[in-house]
C-alpha cells in the first residue's frame, strides 16, 4: 500500500458538511456529534436466500454481521445506528434462524436507537419484524446537514443536505505491474458520499473516480486515501 496513498487511521476524521465523520476500516462511518454509526447494505439473510435456492454457500453470516456491529458499537459508544438501505436481502431473510439471531441481538441492545432508510431490496423483502423496534423511513431522511439515502443518484432538492448513501457496494482496484487487489472503498464527493457494503457476503462493484471525488480504500485494518 505504501505507493498508493497515505494512511488514515480509524481515529482520524474527515470534515464533511461542517461536521466530523470518521471513516472506519470496518466499512462504516461514525458521526461522533450524534453518537451515530452509519451502515450501508448489510443484507441480512443473503446467504440464507442463496441456500433456499439450493446454492452451497456458507452459513453464519448473520452472526458475523451482528458481531461486527457489536464491536463498533462498543468501541465508539454508539447510541444510534442508521442503516442506509438493504437491511434484508430477500423474503427468505425472514427465515426463523435469521430472525431469532436478530431478535436475540436486539434483546441485548434495547436502548440502542435503530433507523432504516428503505432500499430496493427492502421493498422486495418486506419490512423487518416489528419486534426489532426499528424506525422505518424513506429516502432522503434528513438529520442535521445530512440526507441519509440508499441510492447515491437520488433526485432530491439541494436543500435536503449532503447525501450519505450506499447501494453501489463500491470497490477500488490497486494495481502494480505484476498484481492487483480489489478493496472496498468510500467515495467522497462534494455533494455525496457512497459507503462500502458492510455485509460479510455482499461483494463489491469496481468504481471509477468522477471529477471531484476522493477515494478512500479500506484494508480492514486501516483506511487509505488514494491519490
Amino acid at each position: 500500500m505504501s505507493a498508493t496513498g497515505e494512511v488514515v487511521t480509524s481515529a482520524s476524521a474527515l470534515a464533511v458538511a461542517g461536521e466530523t465523520l470518521m471513516l472506519l476500516p470496518e466499512k462504516a462511518v461514525y458521526w461522533p456529534a450524534r453518537q451515530m454509526l452509519i451502515i450501508a447494505d448489510i443484507h441480512f439473510g443473503k446467504a440464507a436466500s442463496f441456500r433456499a435456492q439450493g446454492m452451497p454457500v456458507p452459513s453464519g453470516t448473520t452472526t458475523e454481521n451482528l458481531a461486527g456491529l457489536d464491536d463498533l458499537i462498543e468501541r465508539h459508544g454508539a447510541r444510534h445506528v442508521m442503516f442506509l438501505g438493504d437491511f434484508l436481502h430477500a423474503r427468505a431473510a425472514h427465515a426463523s434462524s435469521t430472525q431469532q439471531a436478530m431478535l436475540a441481538w436486539r434483546h441485548t441492545r434495547q436502548e440502542l436507537q435503530l433507523t432504516l432508510v428503505r432500499g430496493n431490496h427492502d421493498k422486495h423483502a418486506g419490512d423487518p419484524a416489528a419486534a426489532l423496534g426499528i424506525e422505518l423511513v424513506d429516502e432522503p431522511h434528513t438529520v442535521g446537514p445530512f440526507a441519509f439515502c440508499h441510492h447515491p443518484d437520488l433526485d432530491m432538492d439541494n436543500d435536503a443536505g449532503y447525501a450519505l448513501a450506499g447501494h453501489v457496494h463500491p470497490a477500488w482496484v490497486l494495481a502494480t505491474r505484476y498484481d492487483a487487489l480489489r478493496l472496498p472503498c468510500f467515495v467522497v464527493g462534494s455533494q455525496r458520499m457512497i459507503l462500502p457494503s458492510f455485509g460479510s457476503f455482499t461483494g463489491g462493484h469496481v468504481v471509477t473516480r468522477e471529477a471531484g471525488d476522493a477515494i478512500y480504500v479500506t484494508s480492514g485494518e486501516a483506511v487509505h486515501a488514494i491519490r
